[in-house]
């Protein structure tokens, strides 16, 4: 409802509530007055809650430059601290694997930082990699 229907309608039932004639009991008069300002607000409670906010798309080549780009340089090109990811001869087992439980002394885990999605991306990611 429109801002000046709902008043409209509060000054009625205002109206009603205190009107001196009415021969229903107390609490039956109280009872349909309230009744009418439930119906008559949850239109106005619905159209106020706000939209769910939408996921918003992942940028993996960001996700990557950010977070393992520290080890694996030129996003993952060539050989840094950690190895060249273009062209890997690794399985998808293996690199989900390796990206959820890390390497000892090598490699942190990541399990708890990305989602599967995530992951799966990143790996998605890595097997598109061409050289500059």
């Amino acid at each position: 409802m429109k801002p000046e229907w709902t008043r409209l309608v509060l000054t009625k039932l205002t109206w009603i509530w205190t009107k001196p004639t009415w021969t229903e009991p107390t609490w039956t008069k109280r009872s349909l007055v309230m009744a009418a300002l439930l119906t008559c607000a949850a239109p106005v409670w619905a159209q106020s809650a706000a939209p769910a906010p939408q996921a918003e798309p992942l940028d993996v080549q960001q996700l990557f430059a950010s977070s393992c780009g520290w080890c694996h340089s030129d996003a993952g090109r060539v050989a840094g601290r950690g190895p060249q990811l273009m062209n890997t001869q690794r399985s998808d087992d293996f690199l989900r694997n390796r990206i959820k439980v890390g390497k000892p002394g090598a490699m942190p885990a990541f399990a708890e930082a990305f989602t599967d999605a995530q992951i799966d991306a990143i790996i998605a990611y890595i097997r598109a990699l061409k050289p500059d």
